[in-house]
């Protein structure tokens, strides 16, 4: 079991004088960042289609045990909507991906608030994704000339995580968690003001998004707060779950004896966010000083 707490992105105007030191240059953040927390979720491969040489950078710039989640394109999951999307998934495993070789974490695909639950459109999706590093190189293969420089190497076979963030209240039903569990993908507890709070157990890990209870991407959270998400984070971890999960199912939980929880803060517009990650590592007792210097 392996608790991993981080943040959402690094390269904020707001964390300059209030997170990283003053004199840091800003080639160097990424690099800080790494000496704080154990992970970190990678925004950048959301929004625009990164390069084997980027990804490669990442994995020089962090110390031994440190992983990155990454963010799947929205291309993907907002302008295709989960529909004929084998070549861009394609395409976004050729980006470069596995080059972070033993640093890549687990794969988070972030649905739009408007997109309903269509148990078809989740199914094919599901079926879709790749679930070790062979099975990715072998689709990265299919990549179309989007992709300028193609990165098809899967090295030493790994298992691949996958994490949906669903953001509407329509997938509360039950069969979404049975898909889920079917392909052991991990359903998204995301903590905000905006959107549902689902805390299905549906994979051998969970994934938390703590965007920020009050006010979406802004508001701090409190010492109570981050209590009572230390003493739920235990439970799950420890193979259990809280008594007053917000659940989607009546369906047992998958057994397990321990469970590895990756925990993300998202609350970045005011600068919380490395903040809140610190106090909630400090709280579960989530120690991270790597020995050597990355790069």
């Amino acid at each position: 079991m392996t608790i991993r707490i981080g943040v959402s992105g690094w390269s904020y105007k707001s964390w300059e004088k209030s997170f990283y030191p003053a004199d840091l240059p800003k080639r160097r953040q990424l690099e800080y960042l790494t000496r704080c927390f154990n992970s970190v979720e990678v925004n950048a491969s959301f929004y625009r289609m990164q390069s084997p040489s980027t990804f490669a950078s990442w994995k020089e710039r962090s110390p031994e045990g440190f992983v990155y989640a990454i963010k799947g394109s929205r291309f993907i999951s907002h302008n295709k909507k989960l529909r004929d999307c084998e070549a861009p998934l394609a395409n976004f495993f050729a980006s470069g991906v596995l080059a972070l070789g033993d640093r890549l974490g687990p794969i988070l695909w972030q649905l739009p608030s408007s997109l309903r639950y269509d148990p078809e459109r989740i199914g094919d999706f599901l079926a879709l994704l790749p679930r070790d590093t062979s099975a990715a190189a072998q689709l990265a293969l299919d990549h179309d000339a989007r992709v300028r420089e193609p990165f098809t190497r899967g090295g030493r076979k790994r298992l691949l995580r996958h994490a949906l963030e669903v953001r509407n209240e329509s997938y509360r039903v039950p069969e979404l968690a049975r898909q889920l569990r079917r392909h052991r993908v991990a359903l998204v507890i995301s903590d905000a003001a905006d959107w549902p709070l689902f805390e299905e157990v549906t994979a051998p890990f969970l994934y938390i998004r703590m965007h920020g209870s009050a006010r979406t991407y802004a508001s701090r959270y409190s010492d109570a707060e981050l209590d009572r998400w230390a003493e739920r984070i235990r439970k799950w971890a420890g193979g259990g779950q809280p008594a007053d999960a917000s659940r989607i199912s009546a369906l047992s939980p998958p057994r397990h004896r321990s469970r590895d929880v990756y925990v993300y803060f998202d609350n970045d517009q005011e600068a919380h966010a490395p903040h809140d990650a610190l106090r909630l590592a400090e709280r579960l007792g989530v120690e991270w000083a790597p020995s050597e210097r990355p790069g």
